[in-house]
């Protein structure tokens, strides 16, 4: 029986204990499942190397696939790297088992149809630049394992994600992710132990990609959309602080940018706007690399 699956005897009187017992054991297991990624954190930054050299450039698409929570939590994850690294939405894909409708109703029998996985992975035109990331608690997901399958067959750079070792998915991606969550409280309900660590190791995943991407300046969010007021303020800071100019050069900087935080960091610098745009283009977007000017 995969571990995920489990029914585990110490919670068998569950629904008998002090809500306030149970809510403790299930605390208990969140951060177990956090606990769990660690084991997974090499693995995890290689393929986030990995992923960025193939997306380095404008080229290549992220694409998720997955099936009921797991395809959920990797949508998530996928649709937050808009506003915080300014990741297009041309070059984020989701496939997920049962479609659109899979977001927020459930559509349980679309995780068996493995034709349908592989299906979406051709009708993407999945390719060499694509990277393709799998996510699956049991590990043994037909949806998933087969659009993995095919993407790996296309060229695509593979990424597993999953709860239970020695499984499908894992052998099937180039980079295989275990995150050992093993049963839940709730028996089979990998919403909540295996649905944590995903997140977890998602977010990890993600974002060290970004980073590698130079999305990332120092600890700061260089590649931001400043789309209210909170974050037009954030990206003052962010252009003040790296570029060491006053307050209103660098809000003059960013309006000069529209808004453009990297830009407006060599302009405040003191950069002529097409200089500056230029710098960062032969800097492959990587503002630590345009700072410091061509000879």
């Amino acid at each position: 029986m995969k571990k995920t699956e489990t029914v585990s005897a110490r919670y068998a009187t569950l629904d008998l204990w002090p809500t306030a017992d149970a809510v403790d054991a299930m605390l208990e297991g969140q951060l177990a499942a956090a606990a769990a990624v660690r084991s997974a954190t090499v693995i995890i930054a290689s393929a986030a190397e990995a992923a960025a050299d193939r997306l380095r450039g404008g080229q290549g698409r992220l694409i998720y696939a997955g099936a009921g929570t797991s395809g959920r939590i990797a949508l998530q994850d996928g649709v937050e790297l808009g506003p915080t690294f300014d990741w297009p939405e041309s070059r984020l894909l989701y496939l997920l088992a049962g479609g659109a409708q899979a977001i927020t109703t459930s559509v349980e029998d679309a995780e068996d149809d493995a034709d349908d996985g592989r299906k979406l992975i051709a009708d993407a035109k999945t390719a060499v630049h694509d990277v393709v990331i799998g996510v699956a608690a049991s590990g043994q997901t037909p949806f998933t394992v087969a659009a993995v399958e095919e993407a790996r067959k296309a060229g695509a750079l593979t990424i597993g994600v999953a709860g239970n070792e020695e499984t499908r998915l894992l052998s099937a991606a180039e980079f295989g992710i275990l995150l050992p969550t093993g049963e839940e409280v709730i028996a089979g309900s990998t919403r909540m132990k295996a649905g944590t660590a995903q997140k977890i190791a998602l977010n990890l995943l993600s974002t060290a990609i970004m980073l590698r991407l130079g999305l990332v300046h120092g600890n700061l969010m260089v590649a931001m959309r400043s789309n209210n007021k909170k974050l037009v303020h954030r990206a003052m800071e962010i252009v003040r602080t790296i570029a060491g100019s006053s307050a209103e050069a660098a809000k003059a900087a960013l309006i000069q940018t529209d808004g453009d935080i990297r830009t407006a960091v060599l302009v405040a610098r003191g950069m002529s706007l097409e200089d500056a745009r230029a710098e960062l283009a032969a800097a492959n977007g990587v503002l630590r690399q345009a700072m410091v000017k061509r000879t």
